[in-house]
C-alpha cells in the first residue's frame, strides 16, 4: 500500500474528532499490526488529549501481535494508551507461528505482555482465536498461565472473516464447549456483562482468580447490540467486520469538505445500515455462506 494513500496522523485525528461528535468513546487502534506504523505514539498522544461529547477522556486502546510490545510498552503508556489487548492462539511455539505465519517466538509475546504490566497498562486482555482441531488442546494450558495473573483470557469463535483462512463450520468449537471445559478443571459462574454492546460474556473463577471472556459471533451472534465502526488505514469505513466494501473518508477529506459534512456523511452510512452477516449464518441462511460473496480481510480493518 503506498504510503500516499494512508490516512495521515492529522487526518485519523480530525476524523477522531467528528466520531466524538457523533458520540464515539472509545477508539481501538488495531491491523494488521499497529505497533509497525512509524511514530506510532505521536497518533496515541493526539487521541489521549481529545475528550468525548460528555467531557471524560478518550478511552484509547490497542490490538496487537505482542512481538514489539515489549520495547514500545513505556513510550505507549507514556503517550497516554489506556489498555492493551495481545493475540496469542498458543504456547506451543511451532503451533503458533503456523497459525499465524509469523517468525517471531512466543516467548517475545510473553515479554511483551510482562512489559505491558510493569508499565501499568490496564485491563490487559488476552485473545485467543480457537480452531477445532488445529489448537483447542492449548485452552486449558493458556487458563492455567493467565488465572490469578488479573489478565482476561478470551476464547474467539473460528470466524470466516475475509476469504483466505479456509474457514469451515466443522472448525468452529463453540463458546459453550470451550466453557464446559474450563468449568471442569477451574469452576466458573456467569458475569453480568459492563455493557449491553459488549461481544464479550464473561465467567469468573469460584475461587477469586479472575475471570475469562468468549465470543461468540459464529453460534450466539451479536449483529443487533454491535455499535462498531471500522476504519481501514486509508479511510474506508466499515459498519461490519463482514462489510464487503466501504465507505471512503479520505476523499472526503482530501476534497475540502467540511466538518459538517462528513459528520452528516457517516450518520447516513450508520443510519442506513443493514449489516447482520453472523445472525444469517447462525440461522442457516444461504446468503450468509455464499463463496461468491466478496468479504474484506481481518488484516485490513482488524477485529
Amino acid at each position: 500500500m503506498a504510503q500516499s494513500s494512508l490516512l495521515t496522523f492529522e487526518e485519523i485525528e480530525r476524523l477522531a474528532r467528528i466520531f466524538i461528535r457523533l458520540g464515539v468513546e472509545k477508539i481501538r487502534l488495531t491491523g494488521g499490526e499497529p505497533l509497525l506504523r512509524k511514530d506510532i505514539e505521536r497518533l496515541i498522544e493526539r487521541l489521549a488529549s481529545m475528550t468525548t461529547a460528555k467531557g471524560q477522556p478518550l478511552d484509547i486502546s490497542l490490538t496487537t501481535n505482542g512481538s514489539l510490545l515489549a520495547q514500545k510498552a513505556r513510550a505507549l503508556k507514556d503517550a497516554g494508551l489506556s489498555r492493551v489487548t495481545v493475540s496469542l492462539d498458543a504456547l506451543n511455539d511451532s503451533l503458533f507461528k503456523q497459525m499465524n505465519d509469523v517468525g517471531f517466538p512466543v516467548a517475545d509475546v510473553l515479554k511483551g505482555i510482562d512489559a505491558a504490566h510493569s508499565v501499568g497498562l490496564a485491563p490487559i486482555k488476552i485473545n485467543m482465536v480457537v480452531k477445532r482441531g488445529t489448537n483447542d488442546q492449548e485452552i486449558l494450558p493458556l487458563a492455567s498461565l493467565f488465572r490469578g495473573s488479573g489478565i482476561t483470557l478470551r476464547f474467539i469463535e473460528f470466524m470466516d472473516v475475509g476469504t483466505s483462512n479456509q474457514w469451515k463450520m466443522s472448525e468452529v468449537m463453540p463458546s459453550d464447549e470451550v466453557v464446559s471445559l474450563i468449568n471442569n478443571q477451574f469452576p466458573l459462574y456467569a458475569l453480568d456483562s459492563m455493557r449491553s454492546s459488549d461481544t464479550s460474556q464473561r465467567w469468573g473463577y469460584r475461587d477469586g482468580s479472575g475471570e475469562i471472556g468468549v465470543i461468540s459471533s459464529v453460534t450466539h451472534a451479536f449483529c443487533g447490540a454491535c455499535s462498531r465502526a471500522r476504519l481501514s488505514a486509508e479511510g474506508r469505513l466499515y459498519s461490519c467486520l463482514f462489510s464487503g466494501q466501504g465507505h471512503d473518508l479520505r476523499t472526503l477529506v482530501r476534497e475540502g469538505w467540511s466538518d459538517d459534512s462528513i459528520t452528516t456523511a457517516i450518520a447516513c452510512v450508520w443510519e442506513g445500515r443493514t449489516d447482520r452477516y453472523s445472525a444469517l449464518r447462525s440461522s442457516g441462511n444461504p446468503m450468509a455462506g455464499d463463496a461468491e460473496m466478496v468479504k474484506v480481510e481481518m488484516s485490513y480493518i482488524g477485529g
